[in-house]
């Protein structure tokens, strides 16, 4: 779980081993976020670049992220991700 109230910021991932073509989720509680948000990453250092992909499912106050090792090997890195929260309207 990774707690960061502003619109905006960077989000260091444990190294723990990630399996090849394999999924893990965490929580990011951040008070800026609603529900039908958009939140946008990008893998600035650390790890191999290209080797992630990351999603993330907002909700009120928080957002559950995926992140899934795209590649064919276990990778045991600490990639540095920035976010960015982009305020969504429903009509």
């Amino acid at each position: 779980a990774v707690t960061l109230n502003k619109a905006t910021g960077q989000i260091t991932l444990d190294g723990t081993g990630l399996n090849a073509n394999t999924s893990t989720t965490f929580v990011l509680t951040n008070s800026t976020i609603a529900a039908n948000d958009i939140l946008v990453f990008n893998h600035v250092s650390g790890g191999t670049i290209g080797a992630y992909n990351f999603n993330a499912v907002a909700g009120s106050g928080s957002a559950t992220v995926t992140v899934r090792n795209l590649t064919s090997s276990t990778l045991t890195e600490a990639p540095v991700i920035s976010f960015a929260v982009i305020k969504a309207v429903t009509s």
